[in-house]
């Protein structure tokens, strides 16, 4: 998720500003150009899928067991075999999509424009249709019997997985300006689920029915303008041990505990993008495209790598001694963990690297906006 401030969401309208999504803007800065290295790290492609172009909107590549999930905004969704790179089941929406997919290995979700929550089961075959009450531009989480939809007013709908029937419904009300992307939802345990919202906010809710187990405030908005105080969680909330850290645009970067919503450290920072976190580090990319690496118990700043700077980098993934990161140009970066120095690069196709990488088996996959899946084993 790049080149946040160039479009907002008018949340009380629903109507964009500027008349451009978050990803159709032309960069206010020239890319810094990439230096040449002596590659330590030998990164082998194994295979390669289509799903479909993401056009303006955000699809990431979804691991679950051993396959990977992937859609397109033409309706397409896919299931690969991530060890022989088959496609081993497809899906079709019968319309456009706007998020997804999410997925427990069974049922497989996706979100549209219209607020249309869309489900299926493991044969492909279309089993179900909600309505989510507006726009979804975040993949659904599935799991623990349900499909929950996240629309763009900030309304969670939890739907039963196998019926589609309305179990509960959350309403966080809106910001006057929220940017135009979605911020993910990751399970926490057996009966909760936390998620980001507008103004720097974390909350855990039971999924059981929807209520509100504790809400956290990681940044405060700040500025005179609406633009400038505009201060969304954006990315995916990571979750290690009971440790969850999350990361605003134009606020901070900062880590609670998991159960209790306790803040255990924040600072200053801005990120469209989102984070990565190992039991000793906590990665992103911040809105200038630097990579910072910063200890998960403090803060403190390990490294940061700044030769990519305006080159769009996509949220990074910690891969053993590597941090991975893609951009606009396609290219994947393999950092080394402990210092930031480049060990690796590999071009993908020259669509760019929105999605966040992903790790299935000993195998790295990377969606592109044209949606090719590549995957590489790196050695």
């Amino acid at each position: 998720m790049k080149r946040a401030a160039a479009c907002v969401l008018l949340a009380s309208a629903t109507a964009l500003l500027g008349g451009c999504g978050l990803f159709g803007s032309k960069p206010a800065h020239v890319p810094t150009p990439l230096t040449t290295f002596q590659q330590s790290l030998n990164v082998q492609q194994v295979w390669t899928a289509s799903v479909g172009k993401a056009g303006s909107y955000y699809f990431e590549p979804l691991v679950v067991g051993d396959s990977v999930y992937a859609a397109g905004v033409n309706g397409k969704i896919i299931r690969v075999d991530a060890a022989s790179g088959k496609v081993t089941w497809t899906a079709k929406a019968g319309t456009d999509i706007s998020a997804g997919p999410g997925s427990d290995g069974e049922i497989t979700a996706v979100g549209t424009l219209k607020g249309e929550v869309l489900a299926f089961d493991h044969t492909g075959k279309e089993i179900w249709k909600g309505n989510a009450g507006s726009e979804v531009l975040t993949a659904p989480l599935v799991g623990h019997g349900l499909v929950i939809a996240r629309a763009i007013n900030n309304r969670i709908t939890a739907f039963d997985a196998q019926t589609g029937a309305v179990r509960w419904i959350f309403q966080q009300p809106n910001v006057p300006l929220t940017l135009r992307t979605g911020s993910s939802m990751i399970f926490v345990g057996d009966h909760a689920m936390v998620t980001g919202f507008p103004g720097g906010q974390l909350a855990s809710l039971d999924i059981n029915n929807g209520s509100v187990l504790w809400g956290a405030t990681l940044s405060l908005p700040q500025g005179v303008t609406e633009v400038e105080r505009i201060n969304d969680v954006t990315g995916t909330p990571t979750l290690f041990g009971r440790q969850i850290c999350a990361v605003t645009f134009q606020g901070r970067i900062g880590c609670v505990d998991a159960i209790t919503g306790n803040g255990l450290w924040a600072r200053a920072f801005s990120s469209s993008a989102g984070l990565s976190q190992d039991g000793q580090i906590v990665a992103s990319t911040n809105t200038q495209s630097q990579v910072f690496a910063l200890d998960s118990s403090n803060g403190d700043t390990l490294w940061h790598n700044d030769k990519l700077m305006w080159r769009g980098l996509s949220a990074p993934l910690i891969l053993g001694p590597t941090v991975v990161v893609g951009d606009d140009e396609g290219y994947l970066h393999f950092l080394s963990r402990d210092k930031g120095d480049f060990i690796a690069r590999v071009k993908t196709d020259s669509s760019g690297i929105r999605a966040q990488p992903v790790l299935v088996g000993d195998t790295l996959v990377v969606q592109t906006r044209d949606g090719e899946l590549f995957a590489y084993r790196p050695k």
